[in-house]
């Protein structure tokens, strides 16, 4: 039996796992050098975010080891054009969420999932946050639903800045799958 060290996917340029393949170990911020276009790939092991824009921006999608025959029908997205590696988190998780963006209106920590931000805390909306521990996702409906952002630790104090422009989260969860 082969054991993989860390993380690894394999795109494809077609869907069904045809055509040109790239093996990925680590981020990657433009796969264009690689491959003209990425329609579905197999996650062998690790998790990994992937992005329908370069350097990391557009729409994103948790991927966990499985096989994406088609990105389209699966996930509404076209192409992957970047990805990033998901490390895998022992400890605490802990996360500020914002009302406003620069930290500013209500603020809420986090410790556990939150299926609705405005049933807990009676929040409409989160603009910024400030990851302390952990990695999480945020989707832009309550119960895990619609559009989703990776945040690894660190300030985020403008989500339009990093191409979320329009979003409203209104659900977060932890990454805890051993990746």
């Amino acid at each position: 039996m082969l054991l993989l060290a860390g993380e690894q996917i394999v795109f494809y340029e077609d869907r069904n796992f045809q055509g040109r393949s790239y093996e990925c170990s680590s981020d990657c911020a433009d796969m264009s050098s690689y491959l003209s276009r990425c329609h579905s790939c197999r996650v062998q092991s690790g998790c990994f975010m992937v992005y329908d824009r370069n350097n990391y921006m557009g729409n994103q999608y948790f991927m966990r080891r499985g096989e994406y025959s088609d990105f389209q029908s699966m996930m509404g997205m076209t192409d992957i054009r970047s990805c990033r590696t998901i490390p895998m988190h022992r400890g605490s998780y802990r996360m500020r969420i914002y009302e406003r963006d620069n930290f500013g209106g209500q603020m809420h920590e986090m410790m556990d999932d939150c299926n609705s931000i405005m049933d807990r805390y009676r929040m409409s909306d989160c603009q910024s946050c400030n990851v302390m521990d952990g990695h999480w996702l945020m989707y832009e409906q309550p119960h895990f639903r619609g559009r989703m952002m990776y945040m690894r630790p660190g300030e985020y104090r403008n989500f339009r800045d990093m191409g979320m422009s329009g979003m409203r989260f209104m659900s977060m969860r932890r990454i805890t799958d051993m990746c």
